[in-house]
């Protein structure tokens, strides 16, 4: 019940106009009493000064039993909300016009007299002699014998006053004091649907995506809303930040795919020189009496070259995952692409010569600097230029060009070989794709190109593939200039 905001706010209102009411009840009767005790007091201060005035009581120094008696008869006839108590000087009560067996004082406390003798201000209380804690408002004269004391509300009051209480008028005003604080709390209680019904939409809105598993949202501010206070504005982070969370919710999913498909595939790629390696070392073992020195070297040489190739394959494969894990981060500094393109080169002449593959490259008279890492560079057109001479026919051609437009330079490294089937240009750069050519050769663990994409991608730059229309394949990077 109390789970949401909205039912611990009406809660919470409900109870504060109960105890308002309680309050506002509690203190306008004690408020209203009070004035009424001070008004009566202040009208009839003189009264019981009035009442010896009318009337001779005193008779040589003695109380005149049959006047007081006739006083009393007439004033309680005249006014029966009063009633009389003749005092001796002690506060003792001498006599009274109440009834007998309702008067349970015998002494009336002196103080409260006292300082309506002297001028207190109004209103004062004094003791009632029907009660033995109850103090009621008074009038009070001195006598030669004592004090006459006139309780200003007495018992017949009281009785008139609980009947008033229960009268029509006081029931309507209780009603219409009970209806004020129920229209207010109707009134607050939708006040406040009104003002949560926002966050109670937002929270469905994040229980959703809870429940979709992360995956589904559906935006809590409407396009082109305006962003009107903290409702909303919360509302708008968590409608960024749940298009966040999906977006690395489905990187994560891509990645761990990914991941999936790295190891059945780099599983399967290592099984197969594995096997080879291990086939042929078993066969040396088994055979080694029987074979020739020359099927032995010859076993040991096929061995050896699986050995390289597992050596080759692992190798690029570490440096995909520390790549791909920007474990390794580029140093990029002003470098002259050129001399770089031309060293490269000269050190894969042996290379090309023994493929039959003329090297050529196209330097420009003068070239500004690139921001690159030299080591990353090298290791891009390494690859390149080696993709490159496998590819070519004997007596082929691999050219090396460099060209720059606006604040970037591209370099291009072509070939003269068969080119690349077109439907295996969309996943040249994939890690371990290889083509239908590449698979025939089995040279190659398709992390090579791999690799360079990334390196290239990490010092801001772009790597594509085409084939030329003269014939070949043309890998084309871009490298940004120095300032």
């Amino acid at each position: 019940m109390f789970r949401t905001l909205y039912a611990r706010l009406a809660t919470a209102l409900v109870i504060l106009f109960l105890v308002i009411g309680v309050l506002f009840t509690l203190i306008i009767t004690k408020v209203t009493e009070s004035h009424m005790q001070e008004v009566n007091q202040h009208f009839n201060r003189n009264l019981a000064q009035s009442i010896v005035s009318d009337r001779s009581l005193v008779e040589d120094g003695r109380i005149d039993q049959k006047a007081l008696k006739k006083t009393f008869s007439a004033y309680m006839d005249i006014n029966p909300s009063i009633e009389i108590y003749l005092l001796d000087p002690e506060g003792k009560i001498l006599a009274f016009s109440a009834d007998p067996g309702k008067v349970k004082r015998k002494h009336v406390d002196l103080k409260p007299i006292q300082d309506f003798l002297d001028g207190e201000m109004f209103p004062l209380l004094g003791d009632d002699p029907r009660s033995h804690d109850r103090r009621k408002a008074f009038s009070v004269t001195r006598m030669p014998t004592g004090y006459l004391y006139v309780v200003l509300r007495g018992e017949q009051y009281d009785t008139a006053q609980q009947a008033v209480q229960e009268s029509y008028a006081l029931r309507l005003g209780g009603w219409a004091l009970a209806g004020s604080l129920g229209f207010g709390l109707l009134a607050g209680l939708l006040l406040f649907h009104l003002l949560t019904r926002r966050l109670q939409r937002l929270s469905d809105v994040m229980q959703s995506f809870e429940q979709s598993e992360f995956t589904q949202h559906h935006n809590y501010t409407q396009e082109q809303a305006r962003i009107k206070d903290e409702v909303d504005r919360l509302g708008s982070t968590f409608d960024e930040m749940a298009e966040r969370i999906i977006d690395q919710w489905g990187e994560l999913k891509k990645q761990d795919r990914l991941r999936r498909e790295l190891v059945a595939q780099v599983s399967h790629d290592l099984r197969t020189p594995l096997a080879a390696l291990h086939g042929y070392l078993e066969t040396l073992d088994m055979k080694v009496d029987d074979l020739s020195q020359s099927e032995s070297r010859e076993y040991i040489d096929i061995a050896l070259r699986q050995s390289g190739r597992l050596r080759q394959m692992v190798e690029e494969l570490f440096e995909l995952a520390s790549l791909e894990a920007r474990d390794r981060e580029p140093k990029c500094e002003p470098t002259a692409i050129a001399e770089l393109m031309h060293d490269v080169m000269q050190k894969s002449n042996l290379r090309a010569g023994q493929a039959g593959v003329e090297l050529k490259m196209e330097p420009p008279s003068s070239f500004p600097m690139v921001m690159a890492d030299i080591a990353m560079t090298e290791r891009v057109l390494d690859n390149l230029i080696g993709n490159a001479i496998d590819h070519a026919p004997q007596g082929g051609m691999v050219v090396l060009s460099l060209k720059q437009q606006d604040s970037i330079a591209w370099v291009s490294v072509a070939d003269s070989g068969p080119g690349i089937p077109e439907q295996d240009l969309p996943n040249i750069f994939k890690p371990f794709y290889r083509g239908v050519e590449a698979t025939k050769d089995g040279k190659h663990a398709g992390l090579g190109l791999a690799i360079a994409n990334r390196m290239v991608k990490l010092q801001s730059g772009s790597i594509e593939v085409k084939n030329s229309p003269e014939g070949g394949a043309v890998f084309i990077f871009s490298l940004p200039l120095a300032s």
